[in-house]
């Protein structure tokens, strides 16, 4: 008999670049998920809990703890990229450091690491559908994470188009900000089951104050795909002072509405878990000092976002 099993035409194999895959995770999306985390994004939140996301190109960091000050790493380094401080830790010299990573894998006690590696498609779904078997029946699938995926589209689309046609995964979500053209957004979100989609503030001047951006474009391609007919989830990141005023929690909510087919909004309560990774990158912590909101606070805005008509969940 024939062999009449379907074909695809043949695809590219591009690469991009990720930090992370993490699996069996079960908070980003339906069921149990296997999650890419890209690496670049165009906004810089105050609030950033992964800092080693932000920026489109792999970056040295140092963990303190793990140091067993043997010096190895300096006499690897063709830079000279690495000093050592006044309280015998070690400092990046990021301007001369070319990114080589020769310091981390000499380095015993993996106290330095690269974060951020450059993968292609195949390389990337070999990971993902590893473990398919255990995902089957939950309704879990792929996540594309960050950073921000849109930023990296066709990177994006290709591990999306092949999950969803050739590895027959179940379910793709995108965990995106909305700040990228529309065309980067138009290409693939046909292969995208559920776009978990941030809204951080309703004001333009105050979304630009707490993240570098204006929301203009967020806002508008929230829109368009909405009008397309695609799955949206909002998702709220709540800090206390900053944006968890009734009036911008009862403007989100109306925005939420405003959306065809959008019931449901996601409260992301504020934590300091990222603080450790910025001393890590040797950078300044932006909300140094900030407190976590009370339950009742978050109970507060859920109150608030649920008399406007909402379906509201705390964490997603």
């Amino acid at each position: 008999m024939a062999n009449i099993s379907p074909s695809f035409p043949e695809r590219s194999n591009p690469q991009g670049l990720i930090f992370d895959i993490r699996r069996y995770t079960l908070h980003d999306g339906p069921g149990v998920r296997t999650t890419v985390f890209f690496k670049g994004c165009p906004l810089n939140c105050l609030w950033c809990c992964n800092p080693e996301s932000q920026v489109g190109q792999p970056e040295l960091i140092w963990i303190r703890e793990r140091c067993l000050g043997c010096d190895l790493c300096r006499t690897v380094c063709p830079q000279g990229a690495l000093e050592v401080t006044g309280d015998g830790g070690k400092s990046v010299n990021r301007e001369r450091c070319d990114r080589c990573g020769q310091c981390a894998v000499r380095c015993p006690g993996e106290a330095l690491n690269l974060i951020g590696r450059r993968v292609t498609a195949d390389e990337v779904l070999a990971e993902v559908t590893r473990d398919a078997l255990y995902f089957e029946g939950s309704g879990g699938g792929l996540t594309l994470s960050g950073g921000e995926p849109l930023a990296q589209p066709e990177f994006a689309a290709e591990l999306l188009w092949r999950y969803k046609h050739e590895e027959k995964g179940e379910n793709t979500v995108v965990e995106t900000c909305g700040y990228v053209e529309w065309p980067a957004i138009e290409m693939l979100s046909a292969d995208v089951d559920l776009f978990l989609y941030d809204i951080k503030h309703m004001d333009p001047s105050e979304h630009l104050r707490l993240t570098g951006r204006d929301n203009r474009l967020i806002l508008e391609n929230a829109r368009r795909l909405a009008q397309a007919g695609r799955s949206l989830v909002i998702r709220l990141p709540l800090i206390a002072g900053l944006n968890d005023s009734r009036e911008n929690l009862e403007a989100t909510a109306d925005f939420a509405l405003s959306l065809a087919g959008v019931k449901r909004i996601d409260i992301l309560s504020y934590h300091r878990l990222g603080e450790p990774k910025y001393r890590r990158l040797e950078r300044d912590y932006p909300l140094n000092g900030q407190s976590s909101l009370p339950a009742e606070r978050i109970a507060w805005a859920r109150q608030i976002l649920e008399q406007r008509g909402l379906e509201v969940r705390i964490g997603g």
